[in-house]
């Protein structure tokens, strides 16, 4: 581990956003699942969400090109156990969808608590996740076609959501909890030792200022033994 290194991976996370996130209702394409999760990493989203009403149709982990490693994704069973959890959180809920009733997406205070929900290209949200969401929301559109691919709408909105937290300062300093920052930088920073630690249920070992593992008896240079 460079200093270099340990200070950039320290400065990504201190600018993650733990209520800023995206819920993805079946988007199981693999292109545009790994799309998405990018853009969650360039705009800061520390954990995003999942619903695939059919298994065999969730994408893999390499289908993100390695941007899962940073952004945490979290499946649930259904939308609108998603939604309640998500909403129990504090988070508004906006669903990205074209009706009559849909706010232009610039219109949209992002610096709160929120979720943007969005559908699969083809099909669409489900009817279920637009009547839980609390705004419909749009991103206007003027020429022939009516819709946008769904990996190129979630840009567009997730990047208006970082332009407004970074104008309000959002960005400026860790907004995550002492504990949680100190676990996700072990994950980042050691994810092997991590995945054996959480698979026998043992607590992460201590780092020293540099990143790496302080003396501990199961560990040798980042290697379960």
């Amino acid at each position: 581990m460079t200093p270099q290194r340990l200070q950039r991976i320290r400065s990504v996370l201190r600018r993650r956003q733990p209520d800023l996130s995206v819920l993805l209702d079946n988007v199981h394409k693999p292109h545009n699942f790994s799309a998405i999760i990018r853009t969650c990493d360039a705009v800061g989203i520390l954990e995003a969400h999942a619903v695939w009403p059919d298994p065999r149709l969730r994408p893999t982990n390499h289908t993100s090109g390695g941007s899962q490693k940073w952004v945490q994704v979290r499946a649930h069973r259904t939308i609108k156990g998603a939604i309640d959890v998500l909403r129990r959180d504090g988070n508004r809920i906006y669903a990205a969808h074209l009706s009559d009733a849909a706010l232009d997406y610039r219109d949209i205070d992002y610096t709160d608590p929120c979720v943007i929900v969005l559908g699969a290209e083809l099909e669409g949200l489900s009817q279920e996740g637009l009547s839980l969401a609390d705004e419909h929301v749009r991103i206007p559109i003027v020429g022939m076609v009516h819709s946008l691919n769904v990996s190129v709408a979630a840009a567009i909105i997730l990047f208006e959501a970082q332009h407004q937290r970074q104008k309000a300062g959002l960005y400026d300093k860790s907004r995550l909890d002492d504990t949680t920052y100190k676990r996700m930088l072990f994950e980042w920073l050691h994810p092997q030792v991590a995945n054996y630690c959480r698979q026998k249920h043992l607590a992460y070992p201590s780092l020293d200022d540099n990143g790496q593992i302080i003396n501990c008896d199961y560990i040798n240079a980042d290697k379960v033994l």
